[in-house]
Order: structure tokens, then sequence, then C-alpha cells
């Protein structure tokens, strides 16, 4: 999966270079406003090392989206194993994003998401790719609907305390199964 290349974006595993810039994107209010809280910088590289060991593990995880151009980080993009029992659409993949503020706007996600949907079913020939997003989160239901993926069903997430983060507990799942997308494209 590293090194998908697309018409403006490359994406690739993270590097110790990019820990501040990591950090700020998972520190950001405006970027974390549908994640029960912002990353610490310990928190910060932890998960960038994990996503890290993830794709050597597993072959796919959220990568780095750089602009070629410029070699700017414009946020994350990428594919995941979703394993936990905890979730009722496991196991399963999901594709994600999330974007500098900066870079909002702009169709990075959905062409980078496109050349991830591209590389799981053609490369991978995975059956199906999920995704899902706090019920709210319009811009991301937008990128899903543009990249194919069709509405499923809302459900309550089992890591969101409703008590803390009413807002967050309502997920919209969305999905894309190999043959829509092989008809697609």
């Amino acid at each position: 999966m590293e090194g998908l290349r697309t018409e403006r974006l490359m994406l690739r595993r993270w590097l110790e270079s990019d820990r501040a810039v990591f950090h700020r994107l998972n520190s950001d209010p405006e970027v974390m406003r549908f994640f029960p809280q912002r990353m610490s910088r310990a928190e910060a590289d932890a998960t960038m090392d994990r996503w890290n060991a993830d794709l050597e593990a597993d072959g796919m995880s959220f990568l780095a989206a750089v602009r070629r151009d410029d070699r700017r980080i414009v946020g994350v993009i990428g594919l995941a194993p979703v394993t936990e029992p905890i979730y009722d659409f496991a196991p399963s993949v999901q594709i994600g994003w999330r974007l500098l503020p900066e870079a909002q706007g702009h169709g990075y996600a959905t062409e980078g998401a496109r050349a991830c949907l591209a590389f799981g079913f053609g490369m991978l020939a995975l059956p199906e790719i999920v995704s899902q997003c706090v019920a709210e989160n319009v811009a991301s239901s937008a990128v899903m609907e543009r990249l194919g993926l069709r509405f499923r069903r809302t459900f309550d997430h089992p890591r969101i305390v409703a008590r803390a983060h009413p807002h967050l507990l309502r997920h919209s799942l969305h999905g894309l199964r190999r043959e829509e997308w092989l008809e697609r494209a």
C-alpha cells in the first residue's frame, strides 16, 4: 500500500521527521472536533508508531498524505483492518481520512481515498470496504458518497461514553462491495 500515487498526492509511511505535523493534525481542535479528545504529543507519537507497525504487519494502514508538488503533509488517508469484536461489522477493512484545516475543501480526501479503494479492491481483492463517521460529520459523509460508498445504517459507537460526548455517540456506517466498485471502474 505504501507509495500510492495520485495526480496530486503520495501516500506513504510516517517518518521520524513527520512527528511534529502528525501531532499538530491530531491536536487541532477543528480536525478533532468529531473525536472524544485531542492527542497529546506522546499519544500522537504512539499512534504514528502503531500505524507504521500496522503497515508492516497487515500491508495497510493510515498513511501520510503528502502533496507531490511541495512535499507537504496534508493529512492522513488509508485503509485499516477492523478486528475488534465490539464492532458488529468486524472483521472488515475500513477506509478513513483526516486532513489539516488548510487542506480541507480541496478534494484531497476523495483523491487519496480513491487510490486506497483501487488498491483494496484491485491488489488485495477485498470483498468490501467500510467507512464510519459521526452522523453529524457531513463533510466526511459527502466524501463517502463521492467515493460510491453507500449509507448502510447508523449505530451508537461502542467506545463513546454518551454522558461525556452525546454529540459523538451516533455514527453512520457506509460501505462498498467489490462488485459495485468493479461495475463503476
